[in-house]
């Protein structure tokens, strides 16, 4: 009898988790490229910059601002385009990653650096819109190290394209709140 009702309790608790399901793990899981010893450890910046077309400096969480009439910005992700990731670790800081690949509709995959505070390359990290409305205006990233979905859900400040002139990258709308 306890064991019935144990199992009946967990099921009722499954169904309190919020947001969409998510699979223990993605059908494929990234690497990490790990700076080796005398190597100068790459933050996010740079290493989006250098593997972009989108040639923005300063600090990750001026990029959203930088680009304004200079590259297309849009809450969808496309292939190419960089992810700014706000108030990833405080107000004035930000994250930005490379969008690799569309898995679906709400899976994606990124490269980036530094995602750890380790200084590494990330490449084909799975990222996971977790946005109940499915907007991708709130995001779960994969931990490398873990094995599992990181434990924050990081609110996405959109998504900058490379291309101005692409009439898809200029016609996607702004981040709800712009």
């Amino acid at each position: 009898m306890r064991l019935a009702a144990a199992g009946a309790f967990a099921l009722v608790l499954e169904g309190c988790a919020g947001g969409p399901d998510l699979d223990p793990m993605p059908s494929q899981v990234g690497r990490s490229a790990m700076v080796e010893s005398g190597q100068m450890p790459m933050e996010c910046v740079p290493y989006a910059r250098l593997h972009s077309s989108v040639k923005l400096y300063g600090d990750a969480y001026t990029w959203w601002d930088k680009a304004a009439d200079r590259f297309a910005r849009g809450s969808s992700p496309q292939e190419g385009a960089v992810m700014v990731l706000n108030g990833y670790a405080g107000p004035n800081r930000s994250h930005v990653a490379v969008v690799r690949k569309i898995i679906s509709s709400r899976e994606i995959r990124v490269d980036h650096a530094n995602w750890l505070d380790d200084g590494a390359i990330y490449i084909d990290d799975p990222v996971v819109d977790v946005s109940t409305a499915n907007d991708w205006s709130m995001v779960r990233v994969w931990n490398i190290r873990t094995g599992g979905w990181g434990g924050r859900v990081y609110p996405v400040q959109g998504f900058i394209g490379a291309d101005t002139g692409r009439k898809d990258l200029v016609a996607m709308s702004s981040p709800a709140g712009e």
